[in-house]
């Protein structure tokens, strides 16, 4: 019967790009970390009533309730919770499960932002959603100048040939249309890999040597920066003239406000080189 009434009564379905809340959403589940964030950034944090694993900026969003992760969302919680809105992660997210809740008649809308400039799109939309239209705009135009203002401040640089090592077994890097590679571009880095066949391709040390990059970028996770030990390999110039940076992965890796600051550490990473 609950389940009836869901389905009968669901005043709203959204998905990515299509905005049209009836009245602001006070109970979300946020099924993404870089969700999290930008709720939070927006000022309507304490709305969120559940998350996923991983979801931990700012601070008191380790407080929040986790009902799924890389293995799965709980869906018989999504019920329980009863919540206004849903907001999913296309490429996160199982799509089979994001076809599950809005089987299920709740309000969903995807943040997927593929682009930097997206960011600020994705944090409107989120506004007109739950109430928070001033906030979000403010956030989001502060954003767009931070981003066009690194854009700007980096495009007469000389390019630095750059290697991002995203994981080291296998080794791993970014290529053309990575999110990673958009930062090192704003950054007028030159990837070394950027032509590769697909977005995130694994290669071998042997195809770093031959590329001869002058800065090596890493994750500061400890698998990724013990998986390989560059010294050994002193004809590379990053490794010669110690340009191998180590730089903090949620900042660069998620689509969220804090993306500037990722920006800014790679850039400054790069200047050193130059």
């Amino acid at each position: 019967m609950r389940l009836v009434i869901q389905l009968c009564c669901a005043a709203l379905l959204i998905s990515s790009g299509a905005v049209q809340a009836s009245k602001p959403a006070e109970k979300i589940i946020a099924l993404s970390p870089h969700a999290v964030e930008m709720l939070y950034a927006i000022g309507v944090g304490d709305k969120i009533i559940a998350t996923t694993d991983h979801a931990d900026y700012p601070a008191d969003a380790n407080n929040i309730p986790r009902i799924g992760g890389y293995h799965g969302i709980q869906i018989e919680r999504v019920l329980e919770l009863n919540p206004d809105l849903v907001v999913v992660w296309g490429s996160g997210n199982k799509a089979e499960e994001i076809a599950r809740i809005k089987s299920l008649g709740f309000q969903v809308f995807d943040s997927d932002p593929k682009s930097l400039e997206a960011v600020a799109d994705e944090l409107l939309a989120l506004g007109e959603l739950t109430g928070a239209q001033t906030q979000a705009k403010a956030v989001a135009d502060d954003y767009r100048q931070n981003l066009l203002s690194l854009r700007q401040d980096n495009a007469s640089k000389p390019a630095v040939d750059v290697f991002y090592q995203l994981w080291s077994t296998p080794l791993m890097t970014v290529a053309k249309n990575s999110w990673i590679q958009q930062i090192i571009a704003v950054c007028n880095g030159s990837n070394v890999f950027v032509d590769s066949d697909s977005d995130y391709p694994q290669i071998s040390i042997e195809s770093v040597l031959l590329k001869q990059p002058q800065v090596i970028l890493q994750s500061q996770d400890e698998g990724n920066i013990l998986g390989v030990n560059w010294q050994q390999w002193q004809d590379i110039p990053a490794v010669k003239n110690g340009h191998i940076y180590q730089l903090n992965a949620d900042i660069l890796h998620r689509a969220a406000p804090r993306a500037i600051q990722g920006v800014e550490v790679l850039c400054e990473a790069l200047d050193k080189a130059r």
